[in-house]
């Protein structure tokens, strides 16, 4: 027969028990509290508050171990206790708090568990926020660079149509008067060269005609008058009815406001529209249409100048030649674009046919 063993009943806990259980649990609670509070204050702060939310943190911290007061060192060598970022080695700073010289001095094992956590959310605070300086100070160096090489662009180009301007000037009032003379002379009765046949010397009067011809477009390229007097419609009209003059089919739509726009935006906008057409002409392959379009809206509102050909487009190969000379022209586009604050978007159709679009920034009026 099995012997019955009965078991014997549980202890009951006695007051001072439940008592120690319950002083335990709170404590317990009150490490959690301390950590989530803390851990949610320092996952939030930012760099220029970061000293002042540490010092209420290692004060905090000091309440919590019963000490009366905290000192915090981040810069250098500093007395008190290493603090470092979870997984790191080097120290971020130092905390030093009345009566205690290393953790081994907090008796409890679970308070000395909670400091060591409280330590790793303040170096994790102390590392992100002097990475985020450290990227701040980058974007800021990096943006402080772009900005001083648009300058230097913007002055490059000014200078550039400065220098335009001078050459243009000089041009018009030496060589062109004296080849506008030389036809009228040639023409003129009285000519002082008589014993010229006269099918020779009109021979002669057309290359002076030509010549003349020739002078005022290098002028009008290097700084059309147009541009400075009439605006920036007016010289884009100027360029689209000279290539309609060679047979293209011109398409020009304009929506403006009635305002000018400054006169660094025109010059890029212009230059630009000149460039394009002078590519249309090279590689086009002839006559085609053409559309033009010049948009920007009253009170400082974006806008774009966009010009589209039909025709053949430039071929495959030149396409691929990146140091080509239309890639240098389209290069200069883009450069001359960015020093305004806007951008340009070039695109060769597979069918044929090239669409060269500038967008303006927002607009500063003058």
């Amino acid at each position: 027969m099995g012997q019955n063993v009965s078991s014997a009943p549980p202890a009951l806990e006695t007051v001072a028990d439940l008592r120690a259980l319950y002083r335990a649990a709170e404590a317990r609670a009150a490490r959690m509290r301390l950590l989530t509070s803390v851990g949610k204050i320092l996952s939030e702060v930012r760099p220029e508050t970061l000293g002042s939310v540490l010092d209420r943190c290692a004060e905090r911290l000091a309440f919590f171990l019963g000490a009366r007061s905290a000192r915090l060192t981040l810069d250098g060598e500093g007395p008190g206790i290493a603090i470092r970022a979870v997984g790191g080695d080097e120290p971020l700073g130092f905390i030093a708090i009345e009566g205690l010289s290393s953790e081994q001095d907090i008796r409890d094992e679970e308070d000395r568990e909670t400091f060591r956590l409280y330590l790793e959310f303040m170096g994790s605070a102390i590392d992100r926020t002097r990475r985020e300086s450290e990227r701040q100070h980058l974007l800021e160096t990096l943006q402080d660079r772009e900005k001083r090489l648009e300058m230097l662009v913007e002055r490059m180009f000014t200078a550039q149509e400065s220098e335009r301007l001078r050459v243009s000037q000089e041009l018009h009032d030496g060589v062109a008067q004296t080849a506008t003379a030389l036809a009228r002379l040639i023409e003129g009765p009285g000519s002082e060269a008589p014993d010229l046949p006269a099918a020779e010397r009109a021979g002669l009067a057309g290359i002076a005609r030509g010549l003349v011809r020739e002078l005022r477009a290098v002028i009008g390229g290097l700084r059309p008058t147009l541009l400075d007097d009439l605006g920036l419609e007016a010289a884009i009209r100027a360029l689209a009815e000279g290539l309609g003059d060679d047979g293209y089919r011109i398409s020009l739509r304009v929506f403006r406001s009635t305002e000018r726009l400054p006169k660094t935006l025109e010059t890029a906008l212009f230059r630009v529209a000149q460039e394009s057409i002078a590519n249309i002409r090279k590689h086009a392959g002839g006559p085609c249409a053409v559309m033009l379009e010049l948009a920007f809206s009253e009170g400082g509102g974006c806008g774009f100048l966009r010009i589209a050909d039909t025709g053949r487009g430039p071929s495959g190969g030149s396409l691929l030649q990146k140091d080509a000379g239309e890639h240098i022209g389209i290069g200069v586009m883009t450069e001359r674009m960015t020093a305004v604050g806007g951008k340009l978007d070039w695109r060769a159709d597979a069918r044929g046919g090239v669409t060269v679009t500038a967008y303006l920034p927002q607009i500063v009026q003058p």
